[in-house]
């Protein structure tokens, strides 16, 4: 199936829903005498929302790694006898949504390269920013250590995960501990990793921390993972974050770390608005109670006169509890959320794609008939979503529908790993706030400040980066990215 310029399939299923999307999730357990790839598959079922596009494990039994990876959702990729074969005492894994390359098998994660020492596995969270410098660098120490002739740029994975595994593989020196240490600083953009070798289980974060890593304790192990939801379903014990610009290892030695660049974080402040499972908890602070805060602040900032709160489930339901608290105003459901909605191997008819949203939504008519109603909703890209809601509430019998978002408007894109449009695309980036409310059809429109959402974080905004909110990147982003949505893809494949 041919795939599109954004990297997404042609025969995904709602051309409507322009929802953020994260890059993947990631998961590592190292845990000699348990089921490791079943601790995987339950990792990754708990980190599903950061991708949907693919998933796969890799497994060590200390002699050999083993990758098993298909398109699709975890439970559709992975059954009990897939995973009574994945052998071992340590295990990564991934699931995916793309940002750079195609949404095809062959960028599927784990990737895997034979290097001088064994096998090497690798998964990664995040965007890279210096991809083509890598990709010289890759050709170029390849050639050094005499691994040429490798597969030609146009035969190569289409990720900067595919890059960055060649380049871990490209060097001979000393264990992969230092071969990553020596290679990481490298790098540039934002990267959360998990990788692995026949014995070890490493973990990586860039300088800036962008995207989350957490490290828990088994009984009898560790385990790594992009949130600690994940680690609470296979019953790990919440220890730290990975550091920015921390390198760890875990293996029958216990944990070894290594600083190979100065920290200087800056977490993804949308984390807090939409990425993040609500029960987790990054930097100390709980996303659910951040998002409920968030709610408050925007009552007070952009009050309604109102008979009805309603969230845009479900990611904007604990902002809306908050705006109902706050306001007054009484909370309920006026949207039902049809969760088995997501990707799709069927072709979209015209009369599907007519339907557009009301496959994701629809309204419960006798909740909002003849109301006026607050409809939250966690942010606004291209705002489809928001115009087709809004029509179907009305349709539905709603007097009045005033709009409240519980981010910022969105007017710039994310180069470190998130599936914002373009700029051009972006419907606040040249809008005023009564220009979208009247492209969407609202009554009224408000959106939270961004120094209410940075408080309701709890962190200071020097230590967040808000890039997709005010165009403030903490990585330099070259000018061949910037002029629109850079496609790796084009730059591999020689096009």
């Amino acid at each position: 199936m041919p795939a599109r310029g954004d990297g997404r399939l042609s025969h995904d299923l709602d051309p409507a829903d322009h929802t953020p999307k994260d890059a993947c999730g990631v998961f590592g357990v190292w845990a000699p005498g348990e089921e490791v790839a079943k601790l995987t598959y339950f990792g990754l079922y708990a980190l599903q929302h950061r991708g949907q596009e693919s998933a796969g494990i890799a497994v060590s039994n200390g002699q050999q790694v083993l990758v098993y990876k298909e398109m699709g959702l975890v439970s559709q990729v992975f059954d009990e006898a897939v995973l009574e074969s994945l052998q071992g005492h340590l295990a990564i894994g991934h699931c995916r949504y793309s940002t750079t390359g195609s949404s095809v098998w062959e960028n599927a994660q784990p990737t895997f390269r034979p290097t001088p020492r064994g096998g090497l596995a690798l998964a990664h969270n995040g965007n890279l920013t210096n991809s083509a410098e890598l990709l010289d660098l890759v050709d170029k120490r390849a050639a050094e250590v005499g691994l040429m002739p490798l597969p030609a740029r146009g035969e190569r994975g289409t990720t900067d995960t595919d890059l960055l595994t060649s380049l871990l593989a490209c060097h001979q020196d000393g264990s992969l501990f230092d071969a990553a240490a020596d290679v990481l600083p490298e790098v540039r953009g934002a990267y959360s990793l998990v990788f692995m070798d026949e014995t070890t289980l490493y973990a990586a974060r860039d300088p800036q921390g962008i995207r989350p890593l957490m490290i828990g304790r088994l009984a009898s192990g560790w385990v790594v993972a992009s949130e600690n939801a994940a680690l609470d379903i296979v019953g790990a014990t919440f220890v730290r974050e990975v550091e920015p610009g921390e390198l760890v290892a875990i293996d029958d030695q216990g944990l070894r770390s290594r600083r190979f660049a100065p920290a200087d974080p800056k977490g993804c402040l949308f984390e807090y608005v939409y990425l993040a499972r609500p029960d987790t908890k990054i930097a100390g602070r709980s996303v659910h109670e951040s998002r409920v805060e968030v709610g408050r602040m925007l009552a007070r900032e952009h009050p309604a006169d109102a008979d009805l709160v309603i969230p845009v489930p479900e990611s904007a339901t604990p902002a809306a509890i908050g705006y109902a608290e706050e306001s007054g105003i009484p909370y309920g459901h006026g949207l039902v959320k049809n969760s088995y909605v997501g990707r799709t191997f069927i072709q979209p008819t015209q009369t599907i794609r007519r339907l557009g949203i009301r496959l994701k939504y629809n309204p419960l008519r006798e909740m909002i008939e003849g109301k006026r109603l607050v409809m939250v909703d966690d942010s606004i890209v291209r705002g489809n979503t928001q115009r087709a809601l809004v029509r179907m509430l009305r349709d539905a019998g709603a007097r009045e529908v005033h709009v409240r978002i519980s981010s910022p408007p969105v007017k710039w894109p994310c180069f470190y790993g998130i599936d914002f449009a373009s700029r051009s695309e972006l419907i606040a980036a040249e809008r005023e706030v009564d220009e979208i409310c009247g492209a969407i059809g609202a009554d009224s429109l408000g959106f939270i400040s961004l120094d209410s959402l940075i408080a309701a974080s709890g962190q200071p905004r020097e230590r967040l980066c808000r890039a997709c909110f005010d165009g403030a990147y903490p990585i330099e982003i070259p000018q061949s990215t910037r002029r629109g949505k850079f496609h790796l893809e084009v730059a591999i494949s020689g096009r």
